[in-house]
């Protein structure tokens, strides 16, 4: 390992204790590849085990909490006590490869297709702001004053069954649209109940999520259990989250005893739209906010053990590669040994057995042109 890389594999201390060996996290990925009754595949299985011998904790992909939560197909669940051996089959995976094994806990809300809820019943904070927000045709409703309580419930119900399986951890979901950011935005949260309207309000939902989380990890947990919250900073809707809000929210968040924030960012570099100019990124925006009270896992476009590096100089002291890690399984190792120059950039119509995809992931690579850099046999197919 050259020394310009070295400060990437020292150890890394949370909040709870726990010890990570270095400061690469496998980030939240989704793969679409579980059993069609939300137990985590053979397949599912080995793509894991595959390719999280090199960092230090694996971010599985989001397990709904509901049934009315499922948001695609092949999504692995975690809304009933049935689903613990098979989660638990799903940390033993990961830990036997040396990584802390953290399950993200989400619920889609309005972004769940109608067939795969019961009855069809798509929920949100609140019912559709515009036609562009309707799934597959249908409309979210509202959920009840009761039914947010019991959703708050199960967001705790499931951090249980992932502290009976054995995980190291959890992650709590409130990016990239899904329900919890729902809740928080001014564009789809248009309630006027104590789960909606003034900035405040409608920070209520997700804090009660990460307060309930906790709850229960004081009173289930007999070894340190890592809590984490994954965030978007900003949307591109108006009214829209502002980096404002995500100011405040932050704050809110920083003050709960949390082991990481999270943020989703396509590009570590990114600038921000609205509530911060453009004379830093979001990160450094966001890392001055924080002001050291709890650390920041950055994530977004880094591809290369330079843009890693940056990426700790900007100050984050963890770092999420999600794309690389499917293209190349053992970046992390590579990188360690200095062998920049194995580390593989595109992928082949060949290469799915080698890097152990699973059918329906490797479908959607081959599928979405621009999501992958390919290799021209795989492009011209």
């Amino acid at each position: 390992m050259t020394s310009s890389y070295s400060s990437l594999f020292e150890s890394f201390q949370l909040k709870s204790g726990v010890e990570l060996k270095n400061r690469f996290v496998m980030a939240p990925m989704t793969n679409c590849s579980s059993n069609e009754d939300g137990t985590v595949s053979s397949a599912e299985l080995a793509y894991y085990a595959r390719r999280c011998q090199g960092v230090s904790m694996v971010i599985t992909a989001n397990t709904y909490v509901t049934p009315n939560g499922k948001g695609f197909p092949g999504q692995f669940s975690g809304d009933s006590d049935a689903m613990i051996p098979s989660l638990r089959s799903l940390a033993q995976t990961i830990q036997a490869q040396g990584a802390k094994a953290v399950l993200q806990i989400c619920h889609n809300g309005r972004h769940c297709p109608p067939s795969l809820v019961p009855n069809g019943d798509i929920v949100s904070a609140s019912e559709v702001a515009s036609n562009q927000d309707q799934v597959g045709g249908a409309s979210p409703r509202a959920l009840t004053e009761i039914e947010v309580e019991e959703i708050i419930s199960a967001f705790g119900e499931t951090t249980r069954r992932a502290i009976e399986a054995g995980c190291d951890g959890v992650e709590i979901h409130g990016a990239n649209g899904y329900l919890i950011q729902q809740f928080f935005s001014p564009h789809t949260n248009l309630r006027n109940d104590k789960w909606g309207g003034s900035l405040e309000k409608r920070m209520a939902f997700p804090l009660a999520i990460v307060d309930e989380v906790k709850r229960v990890v004081v009173a289930h947990a007999r070894e340190p259990f890592i809590v984490g919250y994954r965030f978007s900073p900003e949307e591109d809707t108006t009214p829209g989250i502002t980096m404002v809000e995500t100011f405040a929210l932050v704050d809110a968040l920083a003050d709960k005893d949390l082991d990481y924030l999270h943020i989703s960012l396509n590009d570590f570099r990114s600038l921000p739209r609205r509530g911060a100019d453009e004379s830093r990124t979001r990160v450094e925006w966001i890392q001055e906010r924080i002001n050291g009270r709890v650390p920041l896992i950055g994530v977004g476009s880094i591809r290369t053990a330079d843009d890693a590096r940056d990426a700790l100089q900007l100050g984050l002291p963890l770092i999420a590669i999600g794309r690389e890690l499917i293209i190349d399984p053992d970046w992390v190792q590579k990188v360690k040994e200095n062998r920049l120059s194995e580390i593989s950039t595109v992928i082949s119509k060949q290469d799915q057995a080698k890097l152990v995809i699973p059918d329906p992931l490797w479908n959607l690579i081959r599928n979405r042109t621009g999501w992958f850099p390919v290799a021209e046999e795989t492009a011209s197919k």
